[in-house]
């Protein structure tokens, strides 16, 4: 199955993922530690490095091939990557659906980069991957967060409480999803 990339905004493209992206990712996760530490589980000193997510985009890599999760990057064609979206725990049969993740760089956030991101995979997941649903969980203090998901025409459903251990302690999530169509399973 091919993805093809799309343009979210001027000069960004949003691309697969690949092995090749080691060292990009990795000055991204770096330079956007303190942005993301509100909401990022704590990472271990190798992973902001090229060889530790050399290691991870390969392991990656490999639940892309099983149809378990497709990483991509937003590659500013001057500045690198400035995000990373992720479609994981996809979950096929009666259920097409996957789990979103997705942040931007701190020095782009704000300007509609990520909106333009999830509704560019929102739309591969309908297209390319044929899926029924897509999910996401925000901290609830995430505002920003939870307004791009609404932008793209998310709905929050529920809230789980202690769900995802976060910045050092287990925070509660408001979950979103968002029905992409209603054909019948591939």
């Amino acid at each position: 199955m091919i993805i093809e990339p799309r343009t979210v905004a001027p000069g960004v493209v949003l691309r697969l993922a690949t092995v090749d992206d080691a060292a990009g990712l990795a000055r991204a996760y770096a330079g956007n530690r303190d942005h993301l530490r509100p909401w990022e589980p704590h990472r271990p000193p190798e992973f902001f490095t090229a060889e530790g997510q050399a290691v991870r985009l390969g392991e990656l890599t490999e639940l892309r091939r099983a149809g378990r999760m497709v990483p991509w990057v937003l590659d500013d064609e001057r500045a690198g990557i400035v995000g990373v979206v992720n479609l994981s725990n996809i979950v096929r049969g009666a259920f097409q659906s996957g789990s979103l993740g997705y942040w931007v760089a701190a020095g782009r956030a704000g300007r509609g980069l990520g909106t333009a991101a999830v509704a560019a995979v929102c739309e591969a997941a309908a297209g390319e991957l044929g899926m029924h649903r897509v999910e996401a969980g925000t901290v609830t203090t995430n505002t920003a967060s939870q307004r791009v998901l609404e932008k793209c025409g998310f709905e929050r459903f529920g809230t789980a409480r202690d769900y995802v251990h976060i910045d050092g302690a287990w925070r509660d999530h408001y979950l979103f999803q968002r029905i992409l169509n209603d054909h019948e399973p591939r």
